[in-house]
This record gives C-alpha cells, structure tokens and sequence, in this order.
C-alpha cells in the first residue's frame, strides 16, 4: 500500500503515513501537527514591509484588523511609526515562504 499524497511505501497496518501524516484509512483521523509559532516578516502577504502580516500570522487573526489597529495606535500617539520601523529592523524575514512568481516568469511558461 502506497500513501496518496506522498506516494511512500506503508505497511497493511497503518493507519497514517509516517512520511506526511495523511491519514490511510477513513476511520483514522489525523493528529494535529503542532508546529512553534515565531514571529516573523510576513513577505507573501505585506503591503509595506510585512510588519502588520506577520504579526497577524503569529496571533492568528485577520491581518486587517492588525493593520487598522497599527494605523489608530500610530495616528493616536505618534509611537506607531517608531514601533513599527523597529519591528521591522528586528523582526527576521520568514525564509520558508517562497516568493510569488514574476510576471516574467509566467509568460514563459504560458
């Protein structure tokens, strides 16, 4: 028997593939991968420089919602830009995250 979605060899046994998690049979439910959140420049999703996407990421909330709360702190009291222009010098960029494809990069291979 063979995973679907990754195509490794599994015994009869089973019940998830130990190489991607997916579940093998319909009675098994896959456990939650817990993976540590770490706060990070968003650059897939960022408007300026991914400040607001990132952190929207790591509290698991709408990224709109990060951005107009920044903007009203920012307007209110003036600490907004500072504190954000520091985030963005400390926060590390997510390497994970590959980068969207080029305009370029699309027509060749259309």
């Amino acid at each position: 028997m063979y995973c679907t979605r990754c195509g490794v060899e599994l015994r009869e046994e089973d019940r998830f593939c130990w190489q991607c998690g997916t579940a093998t049979r319909g009675d098994a439910r896959p456990e939650p991968l817990s993976r540590p959140r770490a706060l990070m420049l968003d650059k897939r999703n960022r408007k300026i420089a991914g400040v607001c996407a990132g952190f929207a990421r790591y509290l698991d909330v709408d990224v709109t919602l990060v951005r107009i709360l920044v903007l009203v702190f920012a307007l209110a009291t003036g600490v907004g830009f500072i504190a954000y222009l520091v985030a963005w010098i400390l926060m590390p960029a997510d390497t994970s995250v590959e980068p969207a494809a080029s305009a370029d990069m699309i027509r060749q291979t259309s």
